[in-house]
């Protein structure tokens, strides 16, 4: 199998793990966060689909993390009401930052041995999306993992240990 054959195989083994973990996550940032990242490798099927027919590769410049950022503030509400995530949950998201890890070395691999000038670019961008992937998945396992944290850290507040300014 050449690069684009395992990219494609890929790409079609995520949209089918996640479509069957939004189905199977009762949390609701959980669910759609799956929904919208199986919509990504859907257009990064076709990408690939593109380049595999010598096509001229129309990327649509579309930023998963803009996409993701549109979820938590459609879903606010529901995320301060404190849901506990089952392991289930919590272990389909380990199993997702697996897979975007795997997809990022070996799109940086595809792309450093590329045969044309479209499969290195296609590859290149691929790894940035499979990237803020990884970084979507990892900031939502740690909110569903621990949510006071995780609202610490992202509103970048500081536990005040008494100082005398304070």
């Amino acid at each position: 199998m050449n690069a684009l054959e395992i990219a494609t195989k890929m790409e079609t083994d995520a949209i089918a793990f996640y479509k069957d973990a939004s189905t199977k996550t009762n949390h609701a940032v959980g669910k759609k966060m799956f929904i919208v990242i199986a919509e990504d490798e859907k257009r990064h099927l076709e990408m690939i689909s593109q380049v595999a027919k010598d096509l001229d590769i129309k990327i649509n410049d579309l930023s998963p993390l803009k996409n993701i950022k549109t979820i938590f503030e459609e879903l606010k509400d529901e995320m301060l009401q404190r849901v506990e995530a089952t392991r289930d949950e919590l272990e389909a998201f380990k199993i997702a930052m697996q897979m975007e890890r795997e997809g990022v070395e070996f799109y940086k691999q595809a792309a450093l041995q590329a045969k044309t000038e479209k499969e290195r670019t296609l590859f290149e961008r691929l790894v940035k999306e499979e990237e803020q992937h990884y970084a979507i998945f990892a900031n939502t396992y740690f909110f569903l993992y621990n949510t006071g944290s995780w609202f610490m850290w992202e509103e970048h507040s500081i536990v005040d240990g008494g100082t005398p300014w304070a």
